[in-house]
C-alpha cells in the first residue's frame, strides 16, 4: 500500500496529544477513520481508546473497543484509516514491537513522542516506510 500522507486536523491533533498527556506514563492509543483521496489518508473521526495493558511501553485495545470501533467506521462509512498511539518517554519511532503488530495491520501508524510533542507515522511494507504527517 502507497500512503503519500497522512492528514489531520489541528483539532485532532490537540485531542489525541491531549489523549497522551492524561495517559502518561502509559502508552495511550486511539483508532484513526477517514477516507484515501489519491493516496493521502484523511482522518475524518479520532476514536479514542483506553490501553487496557496500562504500560508506557505497548499497548492493547480491548476486543469489546475494537468491536465498537469497527461497528462505528461501518455506520459512518468511513475507513480504519491508521492506528495511533504514544511514546510518553522515548521518540517518535516503531517499537521492535509496533514492527511485528505493523506487520498483520497493514495501516498507517501515528506515533506521537509525549517527550518531543512530536507526531510521526509510518507503515509497514516489507520494511518500516514513513509517511509525511500534514496538519491542516
Amino acid at each position: 500500500m502507497t500512503v503519500k500522507s497522512i492528514v489531520l486536523s489541528k483539532n485532532q491533533i490537540d485531542t489525541l496529544r491531549q489523549h497522551s498527556q492524561k495517559n502518561s506514563p502509559n502508552e495511550a492509543c486511539a483508532i484513526l477513520f477517514g477516507k484515501t483521496d489519491n493516496g493521502n489518508v484523511i482522518v475524518k473521526e479520532v476514536f479514542l481508546t483506553k490501553n487496557i495493558e496500562n504500560s508506557p511501553v505497548n499497548f492493547t485495545i480491548s476486543p469489546e473497543e475494537l468491536i465498537l470501533a469497527y461497528d462505528t467506521s461501518e455506520r459512518e462509512n468511513l475507513e480504519v484509516s491508521a492506528i495511533f498511539h504514544s511514546h510518553p518517554s522515548s521518540m517518535a519511532h516503531p517499537s521492535t514491537t509496533d514492527k511485528k503488530y505493523m506487520e498483520i495491520n497493514p495501516v498507517p501508524w501515528v506515533i506521537f513522542s509525549n517527550m518531543h510533542d512530536e507526531f510521526k507515522a509510518y507503515i509497514y511494507d516489507l520494511d518500516l516506510v514513513p509517511v509525511p504527517v500534514k496538519i491542516l
